[in-house]
């Protein structure tokens, strides 16, 4: 199937791009390496190689053109970066595609493309590097606006795992309708309305995954999967409101331990911003939700769908120790926000104006029936093979699985001096997260100011602490970083675990840019720890050495 839409979108670039050859052609692209000359240190725990290097290496081109684009993706990854071993090893063209626009309103792709209809609940396929994630599609999409304020989306293929594509066949669809396009009265007046729809269905025979439960009974595994969605987002003045339910049919997987029940996810996000404030509110409660491409498969890189975490993205590093990661069998999830600035000028806002962030975010399990009545020889409600469990929708389980409250201050001082304050308090719940650990508390205190010395130059530092008596214990943070504009920036760090292990992870970078390039080195001890982006979360193991990283867009 790869080889066979290789050969097809090669030939279908080459025979349009000859056809558009006095037409004007943009070339772009871009290159990313990232290497480590690993160092052994068995009090961090570095796992030894054989490699006196090691490199996650990609390079990408695209041709456009007035009807037609065209781009692939080479990824080198014969000897990668900790965390990335066993199924990344390899390398190759993985990413292909030829874009074509016959006419004004329809856009057509052959090869591999990324999707998602709505916010992602039955269909989201993306990138994302850091987390080892590209579960894009090969196969066939087309984008069609048959009338103004209609958007029309058709999807076929079969989803990336690694260096090779999962066994089952993705289909669907996605309408959109912009009503105020319609009604000139709504635009007129600052009112917005969209309504969407999708469908996908996952095909997957069942011979691929024989699953037994005990000594006499195999699953009847269904080759069908169908998931819908439906969603509404209105905004007039400064609200916004999205409300969001999806369903997806009996889906037996290894996530949800083989059961038959069907899953369920609602969403209702509002929003209000005016100059100086800014509330979001939002809830969240999915019910077996995982969707998978094929069944049998734990791991990211197989998911079709996603679920948002509803919990804020922690830049600062000790703020992001304990990241969570959205927990597929189920939750409620809740956040709230609240922005204010005190204007210039005022006892609250001093001469230069004050920013106040508070956030408050928490998930919890959802209420499930019991598991412990027998209904057959080794069988059990909730077991592989049931309904699973029976769950009102409105109560909650007995775990908190995450909670966290953070207070940010922005506050200018002077002219050349901003600074930023952060309290953070956390429960993270190790065991849901983690597979272990138990429920831990922990404070964390962050501190950042930014002095500008002159025209190009900038230093800018950080002081973080966080203590708790769970896990490691505390840990201290510390960043000072130099910007001389407009092509250097020196940083140097400690991360101190100054609870159990007094381990010290230092680092020291030099980054240089220029035009397009970037290129940074450096020499540090990394924690071992979760690396988390909007939910999803992949463990990377501890690494010490030298580091460069060169970046080129063109």
């Amino acid at each position: 199937m790869k080889r066979r839409l290789l050969t097809v979108s090669l030939a279908l670039a080459t025979a349009m791009l000859m056809n558009a050859q006095d037409k004007k052609i943009v070339v772009t692209g871009s290159i990313q390496s990232d290497i480590l000359i690993p160092q052994d240190d068995e009090a961090i725990g570095t796992e030894p190689t054989d490699d006196w290097a090691l490199t996650n290496t990609y390079a990408e081109v695209a041709l456009q053109s007035k009807y037609v684009d065209a781009g692939a993706r080479f990824e080198f990854l014969e000897h990668p970066l900790p965390g990335f071993e066993k199924d990344f090893k390899g390398w190759g063209v993985p990413y292909f595609y030829v874009k074509g626009r016959p006419m004004k309103n329809m856009e057509i792709t052959a090869g591999n493309f990324y999707e998602q209809f709505g916010s992602g609940f039955i269909l989201r396929t993306y990138e994302e590097r850091s987390l080892g994630i590209d579960n894009s599609l090969l196969g066939g999409r087309v984008v069609y606006k048959p009338v103004e304020g209609v958007q029309l989306k058709a999807i076929t293929g079969e989803q990336r795992r690694y260096w090779a594509h999962n066994n089952s066949w993705i289909t669907g669809g996605d309408v959109e309708l912009n009503v105020d396009q319609w009604v000139k009265s709504m635009a007129e007046g600052g009112t917005y309305l969209t309504l969407g729809a999708s469908f996908v269905n996952k095909h997957e025979k069942a011979s691929e995954d024989e699953i037994s439960v005990g000594p006499y009974y195999k699953l009847n595994l269904p080759e069908n999967v169908n998931a819908w969605d439906v969603r509404a987002n209105l905004a007039t003045g400064g609200f916004n409101i999205l409300a969001e339910y999806a369903q997806k049919t009996q889906d037996p997987s290894f996530d949800n331990g083989y059961i038959y029940r069907k899953g369920y996810v609602a969403m209702l996000s509002g929003s209000y911003s005016k100059r100086g404030l800014s509330v979001l509110l939002q809830a969240k409660r999915s019910d077996n939700m995982s969707f998978r491409s094929r069944r049998s498969m734990n791991g990211t890189s197989s998911f079709l769908n996603h679920l948002p975490a509803f919990t804020m993205d922690h830049t600062y590093t000790l703020a992001a120790l304990y990241p969570y990661a959205t927990h597929p069998e189920g939750e409620w999830a809740y956040q709230a926000e609240l922005g204010y600035t005190f204007k210039k000028n005022t006892v609250l806002g001093g001469k230069y104006g004050t920013g106040v962030k508070v956030n408050f975010s928490h998930v919890h399990a959802i209420e499930q029936s019991p598991r412990d009545l027998e209904i057959a020889p080794n069988q059990f409600i909730g077991g592989a093979g049931t309904n699973g469990y029976a769950s009102s929708f409105w109560k909650w389980g007995d775990q908190t699985y995450y909670q966290d409250l953070n207070i940010q201050i922005d506050k200018r001082v002077t002219k050349d001096f901003k600074l930023n304050l952060m309290y953070m308090n956390q429960r993270y719940n190790q065991t849901i997260v983690e597979g272990h650990g138990g429920m831990i508390h922990s404070d964390i205190f962050v501190g950042e100011g930014k002095y500008k010395i002159n025209k190009k130059l900038t230093l800018r530092g950080e002081l973080q602490y966080l203590t708790t008596k769970q896990d490691q214990g505390d840990w201290a943070f510390a960043l000072l970083e130099l910007s001389w504009l407009p092509n250097w920036m020196f940083t140097v760090s400690d991360e101190w675990n100054c609870g159990e292990t007094d381990l010290h992870y230092y680092q020291g970078l030099v980054t240089f840019n220029y035009k397009s390039h970037r290129i940074q080195a450096g020499y540090g001890r990394t924690r071992a720890g979760y690396n988390c982006s909007g939910g999803v979360c992949r463990y990377v193991p501890a690494q010490k050495g030298f580091t460069i990283s060169y970046n080129y867009n063109f």
